[in-house]
């Protein structure tokens, strides 16, 4: 029986350290969200293969995704990627020093983007204003980061500049990029996709705030708690924008890709080819011909 069910020894292979940490449940469920993140993976990667080419943009950003919430988690699970930090708040509760995951600031890094990247894309807005969302959730979590490791009530500031990056971005993806979704028809898809979104970005500080911030509640419910947010966060956007991509029109969203790149319009752009002159002896000029 013990073959079939083997029992959890990541605490014994990566001893935690002598304060407050992971418990052997906390990693079962860690190992249980890389599980889920690994079978996303290859069910988008299988998916992709249903959407014409022109069509698996969805398809690639979140299967990168969860690939990279497969390695964050699977580090977690093995009681790896974290550091212990000094405390400030609940001593008597929880200890002078916390055992803090890092690995999760590192997924965020590219989850946070990755949602932001698919809103803008849908919504139409420019390059520009995706670029500046990006660099907007970096901040944030980046203030989350730098927050966690700071031993004094300092981290606070970091925590309210990080606070500052997210109502940005609140406003950006709710707001303004709102106007052009409407412009190009996607209002409903893009309100539904972007207030999700933010709904459960909502959560993340209340989740900061009582763990690595606060030290409110002990490392094994603090990864619970992140653990399903990711999980939430991840899986749902990643189905719903594969899915309800098949409804949208990718000519008027001016996403329309071919092997040359992107285009405004969606069609079939055959190879270039090389026509020779029979009578000048010299070779024609390269022409791309659209199909019909």
């Amino acid at each position: 029986m013990g073959i079939l069910l083997p029992r959890n020894d990541v605490l014994s292979v990566h001893p935690p350290p002598q304060t407050q940490h992971l418990s052997e449940h906390g990693s079962d469920w860690l190992w249980a969200a890389t599980a889920l993140f690994a079978f996303n993976t290859l069910v988008l990667f299988a998916l992709k293969f249903k959407a014409s080419r022109g069509e698996r943009l969805w398809h690639y950003i979140w299967i990168v995704t969860n690939l990279v919430a497969t390695l964050a988690y699977f580090a977690m699970a093995a009681n790896l990627a974290w550091d212990v930090v000094s405390q400030r708040n609940q001593v008597r509760s929880h200890g002078p020093t916390r055992q803090i995951f890092w690995a999760k600031y590192v997924l965020w890094v590219v989850s946070f983007p990755a949602a932001i990247l698919a809103l803008g894309i849908l919504s139409g807005v420019s390059w520009a204003t995706i670029v500046f969302n990006i660099f907007l959730s970096w901040i944030w979590v980046i203030g989350y980061l730098v927050a966690a490791y700071v031993p004094s009530n300092y981290k606070w500031g970091f925590f309210a500049f990080a606070a500052l990056a997210h109502m940005f971005l609140a406003f950006e993806t709710l707001f303004r990029a709102r106007r052009s979704a409407n412009r190009v028809g996607i209002n409903r898809d893009y309100m539904m996709l972007s207030g999700w979104t933010n709904l459960l970005w909502l959560l993340y500080p209340i989740a900061w705030g009582v763990s690595d911030g606060g030290n409110v509640i002990g490392v094994t419910k603090s990864m619970i708690f992140f653990g399903i947010l990711d999980v939430v966060f991840i899986t749902t956007l990643s189905y719903a924008f594969v899915f309800l991509s098949r409804r949208w029109d990718y000519n008027r969203l001016n996403i329309a890709f071919t092997q040359y790149g992107r285009v405004p319009i969606a069609g079939t752009y055959p190879e270039k080819h090389a026509a020779t002159g029979h009578h000048s002896g010299v070779t024609a000029p390269h022409t791309t011909a659209l199909a019909v």
